[in-house]
């Protein structure tokens, strides 16, 4: 079985690119990582925005040359997302997070002050907030994440959406 990070890689990848040409420029939030790597090797032109606070300082966004803004698994880690989605100048947006689940805490490591989650959404939560930041919804899914363990939070996560995902274009 492939891992829930290799699924949801792929999942992204498809959504990506049945929305996006590899003629557009894409600033990514967060550190460059797989799947950013994955993305410049399928010709994407692709930036990440990272090194400041998006909460703080959002209009450091518009310092970047783009016109489509990705958040893969972002949006969940800041106070307040909407004077990012707001301000961007973006006109295509990509965003998946994960899923408040009712069997399951949010995220939180005590390590890290930046690797937790803030919020944790159901799916009309951030339709409610891309709504009001200006956004139009094109495309909705959410994708289940399995794990390889057993016992019942496992089999629930079969059968659970764990992430949401949106592509949606300027109003």
């Amino acid at each position: 079985m492939k891992s829930n990070e290799e699924l949801r890689f792929k999942r992204t990848y498809e959504l990506l690119s049945r929305f996006v040409s590899t003629d557009e420029i894409i600033l990514d939030l967060g550190t460059p990582n797989e799947l950013s790597s994955f993305l410049k090797t399928e010709d994407y032109k692709i930036e990440s925005a990272f090194g400041f606070d998006f909460d703080l300082e959002p209009e450091k966004l518009n310092e970047y040359d783009y016109g489509v803004l990705t958040a893969f698994e972002v949006l969940e880690h800041l106070v307040s997302p909407f004077p990012l989605l707001k301000n961007t100048k973006a006109t295509k947006l990509i965003v998946t997070v994960p899923l408040k689940l009712w069997f399951a805490k949010a995220y939180r490591n005590t390590n890290d002050p930046y690797d937790q989650h803030y919020h944790e959404f159901e799916s009309w939560q951030l339709d409610m907030l891309l709504d009001k930041a200006g956004w139009k919804i094109l495309h909705r899914e959410k994708w289940i994440a399995p794990t390889g363990f057993l016992g019942i939070r496992p089999l629930l996560r079969k059968i659970t959406p764990r992430f949401y995902a949106i592509y949606a274009e300027r109003k």
